[in-house]
């Protein structure tokens, strides 16, 4: 049956808990598409890669602007879109996309950040900012899933800093005292299954210890009204031209 947008249920969970899983928005056989062409993807040897404290390393793909082929489709399709209109309250934008490759027994931990701890920085005035991510690989407790702390969104933006091991993290005292008043929650998906969370809410994720990789793609939007009110490095609004959710196995 086809996506036929946030129930009320769902969006109410995203508001009190900053954070709301959808079972099987995508179908395995769009998830295995995607992954057999990024999996054999030459670019991807290019890919920037993130130490953490300890020097293990997880590998990003990203895309500032959805590009015009199989990784475009995804945050340009219609179910993605329509989701993060509903929670932003009307037109949205793509912030940018990216691929987490966190590989078996080397790929690197995620230290407890908020996403607007980091696009504060980038001249958008309100947390009108939303992630999607969807489960390439089985995200497991064994190999890295995202954590998150529950509620955590409606402490508001925590200053981020520098962490030993070079990453910019949220402010460590913080964290811990967060810790005391959140639930933490460790979010397990299937291939195809999406996580969609608010750009406050506290996460992170463990070192992959498994020998299972652990690859996402995550799809970050803007409220359209919420353009940044300065030029700035980062790409501004440009429209998003939303395509049918057909159209991902169309591109075969």
């Amino acid at each position: 049956m086809a996506f036929q947008g946030l129930t009320d249920e769902q969006a109410r969970r995203y508001e009190e808990d900053g954070y709301v899983i959808l079972k099987s928005l995508f179908d395995r056989e769009e998830i295995d598409l995607l992954l057999k062409k990024a999996r054999s993807d030459p670019d991807f040897n290019s890919a920037l890669e993130r130490k953490d404290e300890k020097g293990n390393i997880t590998r990003l793909k990203l895309w500032n602007h959805p590009p015009d082929n199989l990784y475009g489709l995804f945050p340009r399709s219609k179910r993605m879109v329509g989701i993060a209109e509903r929670l932003l309250g009307g037109e949205v934008y793509h912030y940018h996309s990216k691929m987490n490759l966190k590989e078996p027994r080397v790929g690197g931990a995620w230290e407890w950040h908020q996403d607007y701890g980091y696009w504060y920085n980038n001249a958008v005035l309100y947390p009108l900012l939303v992630s999607i991510m969807i489960g390439l690989d089985p995200a497991t407790r064994e190999n890295g899933c995202l954590t998150v702390l529950k509620g955590s969104h409606l402490i508001g933006r925590i200053n981020h800093m520098k962490l030993p091991g070079g990453q910019t993290g949220a402010d460590l005292e913080r964290v811990e005292q967060a810790k005391k008043h959140h639930e933490l929650v460790y979010v397990e998906l299937g291939p195809g299954d999406v996580v969609v969370f608010h750009c406050n809410l506290l996460h992170a994720s463990a070192a992959n210890e498994s020998d299972k990789p652990r690859w996402t793609l995550i799809c970050c939007y803007n409220a359209a009204r919420n353009d940044p009110w300065r030029q700035i490095e980062h790409p501004c609004y440009t429209p998003l031209v939303k395509v049918p959710d057909e159209a991902i196995l169309s591109a075969v």
